[in-house]
């Protein structure tokens, strides 16, 4: 196999006359050797030279080595008198391009690497690849290229996407059938899409969500189109719609604790005194009533031994006044009365109280401060708090493990389908159901929403599924369904036919993609062309 098949395969009118093979680059010279040329000006072709010149052309590399291509051309006269170009240069199909300084093949290379990769990043793979190219080249040959020619999509999708996030939005088209994107637009305002619908007839079915701009945008620019509300947004809003109802029956969600008997409150109230005994013991035992002993000992020795009370403090590191108070006192005791024994507390009223409800797994200190308040209670949350520490640490009550299903989860095990709740999660919502029918009657609705939303009966269901909304009287609900009733026969037609919003939102997190890979940083225009040539 001869050498210019190798190096250059498919390329006629090219002849190869010598190749240099260095430390970190390949040198190729050779020569066009077509008979005639075509003009690009007027078509007519020439064998008439005019003169010669080298052109110097990067190329891919060649075992590892940069590659460059010292090409020498020939100029031609044009033949005919009327052409607007007198002389022409020759370019070797495949391999040159009009004012070209690499060869075609690496040209489609770097652009390729552009789209993949934008700048940076790109440039540091061409580097690897044995090439040099800086990173605003890169997004040169982006917005050099054509846009691809594309036909209006007879099903489009809709929706916006942050260029600012806060502050300025654009709005993304899909065509919902092919999946590849149509164009991107400055704005997200309905004139924008209007306009765009406008300049692009065709249109017949528009999937978008349930943003009013859009809507009124797809009613001017195409009014004949069928608009489609997206289902994923219409049963998120019904998603938000029961975690306000769950939240206003939040407290039905714990479990009622049961009824202790009389025996097993006198058992569990004679339990708990007994730690709090011990607590106060432990409290007596305190590192500072032994301290406070060993001094009072200590002082009343030297005294008996006749030490005057300042001579005495001096010795022991003491204040005069402290050495008194510690003569004047009989005991030690008397000196610790208070803080490490146990006197008369403002909680004793309200100790049976905090025990019972303690038993029954209500370990919360806020709520029971609020509990005892209520009940003329005086002290402080501190006191409280102190109170409950050793019985914290010294039991575990019957009901502690089992805390109440949060809101969040409720709604969770409301809006899944049945069959994807676990025995504990179907059994605990069975319960919370049946403690409260207000929740009870949402999720029938959740439920027949659901199923008319899976097998697209919404044209037949959905008029009769909001009448019941509106008479059970649930304020989430109604909400939710005078929401959908403004924006009717999209939210119909969502429900009905098969087209939905999908495609549309994994371009919008595509897209997101391509803004990181380009440290956000990267205007509108560059944007555009990567998204719709990289698809």
């Amino acid at each position: 196999m001869d050498v210019e098949e190798i190096l250059f395969p498919d390329l006629d009118g090219l002849e190869i006359a010598n190749i240099e093979v260095g430390d970190d680059i390949v040198t190729v010279a050779a020569r066009a050797c077509a008979r005639d040329v075509v003009c690009p000006a007027c078509g007519e072709r020439s064998g008439r030279v005019h003169s010669r010149y080298e052109r110097r052309l990067a190329d891919s590399a060649v075992g590892g080595r940069r590659a460059v291509v010292k090409l020498q051309v020939r100029r031609f006269r044009c033949p005919a008198v009327s052409c607007s170009r007198t002389t022409f240069v020759e370019q070797v199909a495949g391999l040159t391009f009009r004012y070209g300084r690499r060869s075609l093949r690496l040209h489609v290379i770097l652009q390729a690497v552009a789209l993949m990769l934008a700048g940076r990043a790109g440039a540091r793979l061409v580097d690897v690849l044995s090439s040099k190219v800086s990173r605003s080249t890169l997004l040169r040959l982006i917005r050099a290229m054509p846009d691809p020619v594309t036909t209006t999509p007879r099903v489009l999708g809709v929706d916006d996407f942050a260029l600012l996030k806060g502050h300025v939005y654009g709005t993304v088209l899909i065509n919902v059938e092919t999946h590849r994107p149509v164009d991107l637009l400055p704005d997200r305002e309905s004139a924008t899409l209007a306009r765009w619908l406008t300049d692009h007839p065709g249109v017949e079915v528009i999937c978008r969500d349930r943003a009013a701009g859009y809507a009124e945008g797809a009613r001017l620019g195409a009014p004949d189109a069928v608009q489609i509300a997206d289902r994923w947004h219409l049963f998120h809003n019904l998603t938000e719609a029961v975690e306000r109802c769950v939240t206003r029956h939040s407290t039905q969600l714990r479990e009622p604790a049961p009824v202790p008997t009389t025996e097993e409150s006198a058992v569990a109230l004679a339990e708990l005194e007994t730690i709090t005994a011990a607590a106060k013991a432990n409290r007596a035992a305190h590192h500072c009533a032994d301290r406070t002993r060993e001094r009072h000992r200590a002082v009343h020795d030297l005294l008996a031994q006749g030490m005057p009370q300042r001579e005495i403090g001096r010795q022991l590191g003491l204040a005069r006044n402290t050495v008194r108070r510690f003569a004047r006192a009989a005991t030690a005791e008397q000196l610790s009365t208070g803080k490490w024994q146990g006197r008369a507390s403002v909680l004793d009223d309200y100790k049976p109280h905090l025990h019972q409800r303690w038993q029954e797994g209500c370990t919360t200190a806020k709520t029971l401060f609020d509990e005892i308040k209520a009940a003329g209670y005086t002290g402080g949350l501190t006191v409280l708090r102190d109170y409950l520490r050793p019985l914290r640490s010294g039991t575990q009550p019957q009901d502690r493990s089992t805390r109440p299903p949060s809101v969040r989860e409720v709604t969770s095990w409301i809006t899944r389908h049945p069959d994807s709740l676990t025995p504990d999660e179907a059994l605990k919502l069975k319960g919370i159901l049946a403690r409260c029918p207000q929740l009870d009657t949402t999720a029938d609705h959740v439920r027949t929403f659901a199923e008319m939303m899976t097998a697209r009966t919404g044209r037949t269901q959905l008029a009769g599924w909001i009448d019941q909304v509106k008479a059970t009287g649930l304020p989430e609900l109604v909400s939710f369904v005078n929401g959908i009733g403004s924006d009717l026969g999209a939210v119909v037609a969502g429900l009905s036919l098969p087209f939905s919003s999908g495609a549309v939102e994994g371009q919008v997190n595509r897209i997101k993609m391509l803004k990181r890979q380009m440290f956000g940083r990267a205007g509108l225009d560059l944007l555009r062309k990567r998204v719709l040539l990289a698809a």
